[in-house]
């Protein structure tokens, strides 16, 4: 048997410090604002490059109370792709701004940045560029065109702690950062969690007043906000798996190495890194033709696996006011007709590694 992710085996790892932070803030009360939520914000800041890391409730919420900083709203346009999953889209949504959607590069399935200026249109307001399975945005060409027309740019890190493009972590690139702590994550917490990132003080301050009803001091309001902060425990527990990330991603590495060696020659199409870039493996995701069969025979050898994402947005019901139709986005919609997502955490042995492989290749090669 190999699972998809073991969160229990990377617990069972750092159990002590887990179970002392934890009862730290039960010992404290410190529940809401409390102060592993600074420490933390401090702590993801260095470990970023940046200025300013805001905690948040969620990766949505990130994105939400990015672009509200930004002042995104009704009778705006954001540019993404429909090739991420929803949260990415439903933020922008949220904000009252429409939906544009640019199709991925088949190589990385992130943004081909090639035909981002053609759906620029004077209601443009930002773009945001997902660095999907952990693989960054190609963010040179996309900074130079947004630049050029005066646009914000939101990345979407949530699948990339730790990645970067060109020496420079990904969240430091663009205007802002939007980072989720969902547990599965390079970095995850026990239960929702997410970040803002950003250089720029007026934005790093407006953010921390939306994500607490827009306040100060405890009964001052300066604006209009919502209640989208980190909890304190999730911050505590965020604070002990923080040290380990850099090492956790560098087992991703070795796990993602392996694969590369074992499938080289097995029949299925695999992840592609772009020179300057440095993956975060979040995800391996490989393409087969027949992908319904592969994982069925995958699922019959005990290995678990995953579709990210088996429906474009696009394609979605939720989306079906945007207008688009089948066929609008070939490289998204052949992606999500040939992906498989095999299994890949720090935890996992080469003889793990090896299993999945075989079972590809006996299927595949």
């Amino acid at each position: 048997m190999v699972p998809f992710v073991d969160l229990q085996a990377q617990h069972d790892s750092i159990r002590g410090e887990l179970d002392r932070a934890i009862a730290h803030v039960i010992d404290t009360s410190a529940f809401i604002m409390g102060p592993a939520i600074k420490e933390f914000e401090s702590k993801f800041a260095e470990f970023c490059g940046i200025k300013h890391a805001i905690g948040v409730s969620s990766g949505t919420s990130a994105l939400h109370l990015a672009l509200w900083a930004l002042d995104i709203g009704p009778g705006d346009e954001v540019i993404t792709i429909p090739h991420t999953f929803i949260a990415t889209a439903e933020a922008i949504s949220m904000r009252g701004a429409r939906v544009v959607f640019v199709d991925i590069d088949p190589a990385t399935f992130t943004m081909d940045v090639s035909k981002l200026e053609a759906a620029i249109t004077p209601r443009t307001k930002a773009v945001l560029p997902v660095h999907l399975h952990g693989h960054p945005t190609d963010m040179a060409p996309l900074m130079e065109i947004a630049r050029k027309h005066g646009l914000a740019v939101i990345e979407d890190c949530a699948q990339a702690h730790g990645a970067s493009f060109a020496g420079r972590p990904v969240g430091t690139i663009g205007d802002v950062g939007c980072f989720s702590f969902f547990p599965a994550k390079n970095l995850g917490a026990m239960g929702d969690a997410g970040a803002v990132t950003t250089n720029d003080d007026a934005i790093a301050r407006k953010v921390a007043f939306l994500r607490n009803h827009g306040r100060e001091g405890k009964y001052e309001h300066e604006m209009i906000g919502y209640n989208e902060r980190m909890d304190n425990l999730q911050a505590a527990i965020l604070n002990v798996k923080l040290p380990h990330l850099a090492e956790w991603n560098e087992a991703r590495r070795a796990c993602a190495a392996h694969y590369y060696r074992e499938l080289a020659d097995a029949g299925v199409v695999l992840p592609e890194v772009k020179p300057g870039c440095v993956h975060a493996y979040h995800l391996f995701v490989i393409r087969h033709p027949d992908r319904a069969g592969l994982q069925q025979f995958l699922k019959e050898k005990g290995i678990a696996t995953g579709i990210h994402y088996p429906i474009p947005l696009h394609m979605q019901p939720a989306y079906a006011c945007l207008g688009y139709r089948e066929g609008d986005f070939p490289e998204t919609e052949r992606a999500a007709r040939e992906i498989l997502s095999l299994p890949m955490y720090p935890e996992m042995t080469p003889e793990m590694v090896g299993e999945v492989a075989a079972a590809v290749r006996l299927f595949a090669g």
